[in-house]
């Protein structure tokens, strides 16, 4: 069973992959047999010499170009499509072990030239209307294999979240003839209670109406629409700024650290001028010994409740961040 199927109570689309059950998990230690599909040599990469970033298809993808036909008719309330979309995965690196911020910066440029490359040639095809690129890190979130990737979803629908975003950008626009995005760059930059990192082209801070404890949004300073609308030094400035917050997202919790890195950019129909590209971090711990679980009040109600409050948080990211641009200085420097 591979479809789409609409959930009439929150007008949502939902996707059934029944075969993404039997995907590879993330072995035990005593499995030393186990082979990395994502290493060098591994069956997927044997037909390439040297590589640095690789995109491949997903071998167990949610959507399909060619998806298998829906046999069952949609009928009120139930609607159902067939799966149809691309799904890929982007191996970020030949080294089983790391993170973004392991990666030398011009290395992590290249990650970022692949995700957008991928978000330009994806956004062409037909049945696409919007390109997902996320990155899932940790076993607290569920990744089935710890070498380091990231993942692009090309959907046929608009997710609800990016839908919400849409309406309230254009409101803003339209009520104040400006980017909500861009004032709220204002005014935290003119503040600088919350912003935790800032180069030339970014600034990282804990959002004023954050869900998550150490959650972190990436906003660029000046208006951009997507990562599309990026050249090399754009990309440049992302990176670096990406390598610093799993950095101290590493340095905060004194281990490797777990996160869910989302890009945020706009539909690929229609105009869209007014939406502000940017990335979002959502951490699940919310001190180094304990978790921040999405429970009844998140899942049931969609309403978060913040163990603690942004303007403390902060503190503690700010002190990591110090911590990580002191030892990462000479790469940092360039992008200041």
């Amino acid at each position: 069973m591979n479809e789409i199927r609409w959930n009439p109570l929150v007008k949502w689309w939902i996707i059934v992959a029944e075969h993404r059950s039997v995907r590879p998990w993330r072995p035990e230690e005593k499995e030393v047999e186990f082979k990395c599909p994502f290493c060098p040599g591994a069956p997927e990469l044997v037909h390439l010499d040297r590589w640095d970033v690789v995109s491949l298809p997903n071998k167990y993808p949610a959507l399909s170009s060619t998806p298998l036909e829906v046999h069952r008719e949609s009928f009120e309330p139930y609607r159902v499509r067939e799966a149809k979309g691309s799904c890929r995965v982007i191996i970020e690196t030949p080294e089983h072990e790391g993170d973004l911020y392991t990666l030398t910066l011009e290395h992590a440029t290249r990650v970022m030239e692949v995700f957008r490359e991928e978000y330009l040639k994806l956004s062409q095809l037909d049945y696409v209307e919007y390109v997902a690129i996320f990155r899932n890190k940790g076993k607290e979130i569920g990744v089935s294999l710890t070498h380091p990737h990231s993942q692009i979803y090309a959907l046929p629908f608009t997710p609800l979240r990016i839908l919400v975003e849409i309406g309230s950008m254009r409101e803003y626009q339209s009520r104040y003839e400006k980017c909500l995005l861009c004032d709220i760059v204002k005014y935290e930059l003119s503040r600088g209670i919350r912003v935790i990192y800032e180069n030339r082209d970014y600034i990282a801070l804990l959002p004023y109406y954050a869900m998550w404890p150490y959650e972190i949004h990436v906003y660029p300073k000046k208006h951009l629409n997507s990562l599309g609308d990026l050249d090399h030094e754009g990309l440049k400035y992302l990176a670096d700024a990406l390598r610093v917050i799993t950095a101290l997202y590493t340095e905060l919790l004194e281990r490797d650290a777990p996160y869910i890195m989302v890009f945020h950019n706009p539909p690929t129909r229609g105009d869209h001028s007014y939406y502000h590209f940017h990335v979002e971090f959502y951490q699940p711990y919310r001190d180094k010994e304990k978790l921040k679980y999405a429970a009844g009040i998140e899942w049931g109600f969609w309403v978060f409740t913040y163990d603690g409050s942004p303007e403390k948080k902060v503190l503690e990211l700010k002190n990591a961040c110090e911590k990580v641009e002191s030892r990462l200085r000479g790469v940092l420097g360039e992008c200041k």
